[in-house]
C-alpha cells in the first residue's frame, strides 16, 4: 500500500508542542495520506513518559496523544521485509551521518516502501532531498 506521507517523531513532537515546525506538520498529519510506524509510536511513548516524570504532561495526555495519532494516520507494523530493508539503510546510514539511529532507517524503510516522503524535522534525514518534507520554523 502506498502513502503520500509517513511521519517520523520528530514531526509528532512538534505537532503535539505546536510550535511552527508543528503547525507546518499538520497539513501532512491532519489532511494528508499519511501513515506512522510503530517504531514512532514506541519513540512517542518514551518521550511522553519522560514528560510525566518531569511533571509537563499527565498519564491522561500521554494516552490520547497516542490515541491522537492511531486515529490520524494509519499505522504501520514493522514486517521482515521492512525490517531487512532497514539494516541495509541502517549500514549505508550510518557511513554517512553521525548518531544515525535503527529508527530513523525503519522510517526510512516505510516511506520507501510506501512510496511516501518523511515527513520530519530531524537533521539526520536533511540531505535525503526529495524523500524528505523537511520542517522549518
Amino acid at each position: 500500500m502506498s502513502y503520500d506521507y509517513v511521519i517520523d517523531s520528530h514531526a509528532w513532537i512538534e505537532y503535539f508542542v505546536g510550535s511552527d515546525k508543528g503547525k507546518s506538520a499538520s497539513k501532512y498529519i491532519q489532511e494528508g495520506d499519511s501513515a506512522t510506524p510503530t517504531v514512532v509510536i514506541a519513540e512517542l511513548s518514551r518521550k511522553l513518559l519522560g514528560e510525566i516524570h518531569d511533571g509537563r504532561e499527565t498519564v491522561e495526555g500521554r494516552l490520547s496523544r497516542l490515541q491522537f495519532v492511531t486515529s490520524s494516520t494509519t499505522i504501520l507494523d514493522l514486517t521482515q521485509e521492512l525490517a531487512t530493508e532497514a539494516g541495509e539503510i541502517d549500514v549505508e546510514r550510518k557511513r554517512k551521518v553521525r548518531d544515525w539511529g535503527l529508527a530513523d532507517s525503519i522510517v526510512l524503510a516505510t516511506a520507501r516502501h510506501s512510496s511516501g516522503k518523511v515527513v520530519t524535522g530531524d537533521k539526520h534525514f536533511r540531505d535525503l532531498g526529495d524523500e524528505v518534507i523537511f520542517l522549518k520554523s
